[in-house]
């Protein structure tokens, strides 16, 4: 249930924002989900919506449910790029420590996109572009993210994303990644095993309490992304992410 009390600002402004809060929160609701959330009656929660819908910050799908439209997906996009310079110190240090190319990664219209990275002092390398898109279910970031959301709503962005093999070692089988993120959130961190490319590994931990869904990762060769590795580079993925999220909440 959201509380709908305003704060001393636009009430309408604030019920506008509660829905897209609740739509970011959910993936796709109904008219009937979303007026219940927000304690309005259906014809006001509609007149909203049909703002937002026209102005392009939500969308309805075929099936008459509500979700986020593209117009916050651009906005999305405009906000990563302040996120990059933010991030490239703490990027650059987790390279520095672990000798491995540190990567930041943020989920975008069910698919993450790397934003920023740090590259490793080793001339065999991993590098991954600014811009480039994956899948969330074969990388460690995806991972990483998708540990953090309530399953149905994992269920939603892999469904709507799609499961391909890029290797033999993908996950392809929702029921199998259910599994694997419930490891991820026991132990803390998620890891790439050749899932996303072979012969490439990384760990990834989340970058919580911040308004975009976030992760950071190393990643490089296999034979260099060992246990040993992983001993030292969580705690510190998982440093630099406390760090990173205070500075942002700052912004």
């Amino acid at each position: 249930m959201v509380d709908t009390k305003t704060s001393g600002g636009v009430q309408s402004v604030e019920r506008a924002f509660f829905l897209l809060e609740l739509l970011a929160d959910n993936g796709d609701l109904s008219l009937t989900e979303l007026s219940n959330s927000i304690e309005l009656p259906a014809p006001t929660t509609h007149r909203l919506l049909k703002t937002l819908v026209s102005l392009g910050y939500v969308r309805q799908l075929p099936n008459r449910r509500y979700s986020l439209g593209l117009g916050l997906v651009r906005m999305a996009g405009r906000v990563d790029t302040q996120f990059g310079p933010v991030a490239k110190p703490h990027l650059e240090l987790l390279a520095r420590e672990t000798g491995e190319s540190a990567n930041l990664a943020v989920l975008e219209s069910d698919m993450m996109v790397y934003i920023a990275q740090a590259p490793s002092p080793h001339a065999m390398r991993m590098f991954t572009e600014v811009g480039h898109r994956a899948y969330t279910h074969s990388t460690g970031v995806g991972k990483a993210i998708l540990a953090q959301l309530p399953e149905q709503q994992v269920d939603r962005i892999v469904g709507r994303a799609g499961m391909p093999a890029a290797t033999t070692k993908t996950i392809v089988d929702p029921a199998k990644l259910r599994t694997e993120l419930a490891r991820v959130r026991r132990q803390g961190y998620a890891m790439d095993n050749g899932e996303q490319e072979n012969g490439v590994s990384c760990y990834a931990v989340p970058v919580t309490g911040v308004p975009i869904s976030m992760a950071i990762s190393i990643s490089g060769p296999a034979f260099r992304i060992t246990k040993d590795l992983g001993r030292k580079a969580v705690p510190l993925l998982q440093e630099e992410a406390t760090k990173l999220a205070a500075e942002l909440a700052g912004l």
